[in-house]
């Protein structure tokens, strides 16, 4: 059996580019579990919390739950529900999961594969990362859940990764003329530029094309921050900030609440701002609350 292909293909809600990461958050966990604990089983009572903060801060910005994912994970052939009266899931209440003591477990056939090939959980993770989060979150996200990446041939992953465009990152820094479009920095070495990126507004995992319409350039912090929701852009492309944000220090008002309601920087003329479609997709499904009021100059 295909572990990777049948990962790459977990049925999920979708509409209009919805992101439903529920059920890869939840698969992500039980790796990281299995790596730690191999064969021990997630009671969802003791994980719940766990799960829920996962959902919180790599989830759509709605209230959601991690029984849903923890009941239909079953149906995609990877996942395993027990209660203290024997097989079976009994459903998707929070609830139900709770006072019937119901436990969650990698498929057998699945925790089998991973024994007999280590490098089987970085492969599958690495998937999970690249159909579903953007690059930006990769690394904090393994952290948070407790996985160790093992190095995986790019080739094994290719029959089922959609490939970027190499050319993205160059146009993109081009068009805003190497400045964050958010707070103008242009750092460079030389003539190397450090600590700018090209930034996806549709996330690529969910068909967000490799144009400049769909680009923003930006720096390390402002790139993570976009990604994490705390940041967005309007329809008049300035710049929204999350009034979930908090941040009391100088660096936190100057850099990030502060930016409130200013304009890009960029692109320059001739180059294509950021497409409505784009925009609004990142407002609906990766922006967390209302935006705070624009800051006085």
């Amino acid at each position: 059996m295909d572990w990777v292909e049948r990962v790459a293909t977990l049925r999920q809600w979708a509409r209009n580019g919805t992101r439903a990461p529920h059920k890869p958050l939840l698969l992500l966990y039980a790796l990281g579990r299995f790596q730690k604990d191999a064969g021990d089983g997630l009671r969802y009572s003791a994980v719940e919390q766990d799960l829920q903060r996962l959902l919180a801060e790599y989830g759509p910005p709605n209230r959601t739950t991690p029984a849903y994912p923890f009941h239909h994970l079953v149906s995609d052939g990877v996942w395993e529900v027990r209660t203290d009266r024997g097989p079976g899931s009994p459903g998707s209440r929070a609830r139900d999961l709770r006072e019937t003591g119901a436990t969650g477990q990698l498929a057998p056939d699945l925790q089998a594969a991973l024994r007999r090939e280590p490098q089987l959980i970085s492969r599958i993770t690495r998937l999970l990362l690249d159909l579903h989060f953007p690059p930006s979150l990769h690394e904090e996200l393994c952290e948070a859940i407790g996985l160790d990446l093992q190095p995986v041939e790019t080739e094994q992953l290719l029959a089922v990764r959609r490939q970027r465009d190499p050319r993205m990152r160059e146009l993109v820094l081009t068009a805003y003329e190497y400045r964050c479009a958010f707070c103008g920095y242009d750092g460079r070495i030389g003539t190397v530029p450090v600590g700018l990126e090209a930034a996806h507004v549709r996330w690529w995992a969910f068909g967000g094309p490799d144009e400049i319409d769909n680009g923003l350039c930006l720096c390390s912090l402002h790139h993570k921050l976009f990604d994490r929701g705390v940041l967005g852009v309007g329809d008049d492309h300035r710049i929204l900030v999350s009034q979930r944000f908090v941040g009391h220090s100088p660096a936190a008002r100057e850099h990030v609440i502060a930016l409130a309601g200013r304009p890009l920087v960029g692109p320059q003329p001739g180059t294509r701002r950021v497409a409505a479609a784009h925009r609004n997709w990142h407002t609906r499904q990766v922006f967390h609350g209302e935006p705070r009021p624009a800051t006085a100059a």
